[in-house]
């Protein structure tokens, strides 16, 4: 035992003889309210994953204090990464990122890196699918790319949330890989986009699982193909018999991209060891429930949970991805 450990163990064995009990030093916690900040609008991915964290941690008493979200979505996401920038050494406001992380700051110049946040966890990573409406011909992607080749350059819109942001890029991709082109439609949230593809105000989407479902099963629109290496694991169906697990891969259709999108969560700067534990363990603990497993199996997401170092690794290399996709598109601001 190091000399140290012996000073400390006769330091308490004194004050128990003496018949004061020395009390154990308490880990951090919040002592006021916590803000969420969500870097978009409200019926997206984003969004819905951070209400079902609340959620699950009002229900199940996860934290004494309240945890209030807070939609920030102005300039592409980078009102809320600004704010938590601009708000270092408190320990009291997280914010949930998705691939805004990087696109905003490349597109748009703002003086902001994710480097300027403390990483906390990657939650979970996110599938992109390609959605058409359930009443139009295209059963499959060639389907759907044999009409969108055929039709007026620019005739066929693609929605998606933002501008210069996941959606657009995959957009670019497709438009690379099939020579087709699109007119993009951009919209505030992946649930704004989802409604404008039910009402054929757009014709296709590469919306996130979670933002699309509902419409799926309800008979409204139509997956035809995953932005992924692989397929989706999850096999209970959804609609007409199908389950995510059915839905091919892009790759395997013809479309040559995978795009998977980071839901994860950090802090503003300067957290402490004990700040960042503390929130790990929160959301540990919110991952154990119920009602977050039913949450990944409704949105078909990649269940992959990285911390510290592993964390920040896969943070700096999808950034160097994004430049390059973000290059090949066009989207770089100048100086980036």
């Amino acid at each position: 035992m190091k000399r140290s450990a012996y000073l400390a163990f006769g330091t308490i064995a004194a004050l128990c003889a003496g018949g004061i009990v020395a009390p154990a030093t308490a880990a951090w916690e919040p002592v006021r309210p916590v803000e969420f900040i969500i870097p978009a609008g409200t019926g997206g991915g984003a969004d819905q994953m951070a209400r079902t964290i609340q959620g699950i941690v009002t229900k199940h008493n996860l934290m004494k204090q309240p945890l209030v979200v807070i939609n920030k979505s102005g300039g592409a996401g980078g009102e809320g990464f600004l704010d938590v920038k601009g708000s270092g050494g408190n320990p009291h406001k997280i914010i949930i990122t998705l691939s805004n992380l990087f696109t905003t700051p490349l597109a748009t110049g703002i003086p902001f890196n994710w480097k300027d946040l403390t990483p906390v966890a990657m939650l979970a990573l996110d599938e992109f699918v390609l959605w058409v409406n359930a009443d139009k011909p295209y059963k499959t992607v060639k389907d759907y790319v044999d009409a969108v080749k055929a039709a007026p350059a620019g005739s066929i819109k693609m929605g998606g949330t933002g501008s210069k942001q996941e959606d657009q890029i995959i957009t670019v991709a497709v438009e690379k890989a099939t020579g087709a082109r699109f007119t993009y439609i951009p919209y505030k949230g992946g649930g704004e986009v989802a409604v404008q593809l039910v009402g054929n105000h757009v014709d296709s989407t590469v919306n996130n699982p979670i933002e699309a479902v509902a419409q799926w099963r309800g008979g409204k629109l139509r997956p035809l193909c995953v932005f992924d290496a692989q397929r989706m694991a999850y096999d209970e169906p959804i609609a007409d018999g199908k389950a995510w697990k059915d839905i091919p891969t892009c790759k395997s259709e013809g479309l040559d991209m995978e795009y998977l999108m980071l839901r994860g969560i950090f802090m503003s700067p300067r957290a402490t060891k004990d700040q960042v534990e503390y929130y790990i363990e929160l959301f540990k603990k919110v991952r154990a429930t119920p009602e977050w497993q039913e949450f990944m199996k409704s949105g078909a997401f990649n269940t992959t949970f990285l911390t510290g170092a592993d964390y920040a690794k896969w943070v700096e290399v999808e950034e160097k991805r994004h430049q390059s996709l973000m290059k090949d598109a066009g989207f770089l601001a100048s100086g980036n």
